[in-house]
Order: structure tokens, then sequence, then C-alpha cells
């Protein structure tokens, strides 16, 4: 039976070793390889390490005890509870160390990759239903015209990709990150999937943000009433964020040679959250050969990897895409590459009156009083110098700038029309030529 945490069904713990869909004999390596690494010895401590139920760890302690891979040592006195202990036997090092030359992966059992398939349709990004009241929350500390939350609002609640394009420093990093605060809600990450005998880490830390104790006490002897499959780790949606470091070799499967492990490309690590292209157009590969590489999975829902062997497999693409670029989406993609970006949505510069209510919004914030001399010369002699076009990042700077200024001089916090010229001249280079 699955059980419900927020809006998403959990997965239910393992209740035999059938259930784990993991086969025996790789389930008791796991066990004699992480008793090889880790010096466990008790099996709540293996259950804990293996991330399974303690039913199914003392199964598998007593399956490699019956094949004389590993030896009770009695019971341990100190800090077990009376707890039996368990070493490997010399077979037991010798088929450890055998199946650590063929993988180096030990601890948390993985998931079958059908399992991880039925959680994440379970958990879909396309599941969440996004109210106007939700999203405008989260855009709380931005100033954004009601026509692009009207926007937004479809674009995210549907789960499809999303474009914006607009001049730079008008706060499309920050749209991106309020998208992701406004979602909410928590998924169950798996720590591993098994395929085909190959095992891929997916649990990230940097990337998952857990919502709570890694592991349950398998000793426990209360019970919360949400308790779930411990191979997953329950969190955040994951949000992952590139931006011109981006290359297609990240959307491949990364595999360890020395370890014969594989790693989750970025994004199956954002599977079931937000996956953030910030600044596209100035990575080394072209953008429409960054988006031809999307074109499958954002139509299909479902993504190709490969194993080094060159055997090619499915799994989940659901993630929602959020492409950001300073550049006209006609000057970097083709239009079959346009036409499969669902929502495309320009992020233009404040009007004259958004941008005071922002100036006024940072003043206060960073405790800058304001003085109405400084904003009359702001706004009737250094902005018809660049013909009144306005961006969301100036007030910050400007602010930020004359509050330097104050400090170097050893002056209260203040702005006057010769604190704004100071400001104005770091946020623009001179054209003037430099000598060489």
């Amino acid at each position: 039976m699955n059980m419900i945490a927020g809006n998403v069904l959990a997965p239910a713990p393992p209740k035999d070793i059938a259930e784990t869909g993991i086969a025996p004999v790789m389930l008791r390596d796991l066990l004699l390889k992480t008793m090889f690494r880790t010096n466990l010895g008790t099996a709540s401590g293996l259950a804990r390490a293996l991330a399974l139920p303690l039913t199914i760890t003392q199964e598998l302690i007593d399956i490699a005890r019956g094949q004389k891979l590993l030896e009770a040592t009695g019971t341990l006195h100190a800090n077990s509870g009376g707890e039996m202990g368990y070493q490997l036997s010399d077979a037991g090092k010798a088929r450890a160390l055998d199946a650590l030359a063929q993988s180096e992966y030990y601890g948390a059992c993985p998931v079958p990759l059908e399992a991880y398939r039925a959680q994440m349709q379970r958990q879909s990004i396309r599941n969440i239903q996004m109210t106007r009241a939700q999203l405008t929350a989260a855009m709380g500390h931005l100033i954004l015209p009601d026509s692009l939350i009207d926007q937004l609002g479809p674009a995210v609640g549907s789960g499809r990709s999303i474009l914006m394009y607009g001049p730079p420093g008008n706060g499309k990093s920050s749209i991106s990150n309020g998208i992701r605060d406004a979602l909410g809600d928590r998924i169950y990450v798996p720590r591993a999937v098994e395929y085909a005998g190959q095992v891929i880490t997916v649990y990230d830390p940097i990337v998952h943000d857990a919502a709570e104790e890694l592991i349950e006490d398998p000793n426990s002897l209360r019970r919360s009433g949400t308790r779930f499959d411990n191979r997953y780790v329950h969190c955040e949606r994951p949000t992952v964020i590139t931006g011109g470091e981006l290359s297609l070799e990240m959307l491949d499967l990364t595999y360890n040679p020395v370890a014969r492990t594989y790693t989750a490309p970025l994004q199956m690590k954002s599977s079931g959250g937000v996956f953030i292209v910030d600044d596209l157009g100035r990575q080394a590969e072209p953008p429409q050969k960054l988006v031809n590489r999307w074109i499958v999975p954002l139509e299909e829902s479902r993504d190709i990897l490969a194993l080094q062997s060159g055997e090619k497999f499915e799994v989940p693409f659901d993630t929602l895409v959020i492409f950001s670029t300073n550049f006209h989406p006609n000057e970097i993609f083709d239009k079959a590459a346009l036409r499969r970006i669902f929502f495309k949505i320009k992020i233009d510069g404040p009007g004259q009156q958004d941008f005071l209510k922002i100036f006024a919004m940072v003043a206060r914030k960073k405790g800058m009083p304001l003085d109405e001399a400084a904003l009359r010369h702001l706004m009737k002699v250094k902005y018809p110098t660049i013909g009144n076009v306005y961006a969301n990042y100036q007030p910050v700077f400007l602010i930020d700038q004359m509050l330097a200024i104050c400090a170097f001089e050893g002056i209260a916090p203040q702005m006057s029309p010769e604190l704004i010229d100071r400001a104005w001249e770091n946020m623009f280079v001179s054209d003037a030529d430099i000598a060489h």
C-alpha cells in the first residue's frame, strides 16, 4: 500500500527480498561489500546502511551465513543493545573483493528502474496545480506586471518547457527561482537506480534538499505513520541551475571507470522538479544543438541514456525546463526548435513607475533614506542620457554603490545628486579608447 505525504504517494517499504526488485545475489553482494567497506557488524547498523527494513537485512545475513560467507561473533556488549554481531569469513572477504572489483558501489540498495518509473509517475511535475495566489506569493520579492503573472501561471501549471527572453538584468533568473519556490511540495528521490545490474546514483545532496532525517532507525519503537521505502529520500522538488558551463556531456550518464558505477545526468537529478538553463547562448555548444538534445524528451516525456557497453535504455523525463536568454529567440533557434518550446515569455525592463517602486523597496530594505532632489536628478538628468531605458538590476546597483561611498567617506547612509553621479559612473563603462 502507498501512503500520502502532501499530495504525493510515497513508495511503500518492501516486505521481502522479492519486493525489492533486486536480484538476491546482487543484494547479498551489496551486504558483503558494505560490511567490508564500513566494518559494520550488526543487523540494525547494516539495515541503516543498506536503507532496507531490518527483516530483509536479517534474511540477507542468514543467506550469507548459510553460504559460509558470514559468521556470528556472539553477542556484542558495547553499544549494541545485546544484538548479535557478524563478521565476514575468509570466503566472505574473497567474495566481497570479487564483487568490489566488478563495482565499488556499496551502501544503500538501489531501486529497480521500473519502480523508479512508477514513482516518477505518481509525483510528476505535470500533476502540480498552480494557483495565482501561490505564484504571486512566491514572486512577492519581485515587482512584476500582472500581465507577466498571467503568462507564467499557465506555463508553470502545465509542467511544460518555458523560454524567457529579454534584455539582461531584468530578473529572468529571479523569476526562475520564484517558479521553483512556488512548487512548494515534496517528492521521493531514489538514492540509486538499478538497470541491467548497473547502479546509477541519483540522490545528490548538492541538488536535493532532504526534508527530514535520511533513514528512519529500524529499531525505533515509535513508527511514524508516513514511513516509506528508505531507498528514497523525501526531498523538496529539486532544482538544477546551469549557465554558461552547460555542455552536452552533462546530459549523459557519467561513468566512473575506477568505481565502475554511473552518476545520473543533470536532467535525471532534476526529475519531478525544475531544470533552469540560464544565459542560453553563452555556452560553448550552440543553443540550437543544446535544444536539439532536448527535443524528444520535451515532446515525449522520456529520455534515452546509454551505458558504457553502448546499450541504450529509457528513463522518465519529468522536469519543467526553463530556458533563459538575453538573445532574441529568432537569433539562436530555428522555427522547429521554437515550436517545441511550449511557452515563450518576454521579460522586459520596468516602466518608470515600476522602476521607482523597485528603487523605493530596495532603499527601504537596505536602510537608505530616499531624497527627492537625488531622485529628480536620477530621472531627469541621468536616465535621459541612456534613452530612459530602465532595468531591474539598476536600483540595487546604484544603492549599493552609494552605501559603499558613504561608508568610505565616513558619513551616514544617504543619497544626493553628487552621490548619484558617482554611483552612475560605475554602472556604465566609458567609451573612451585605452592607449596600450
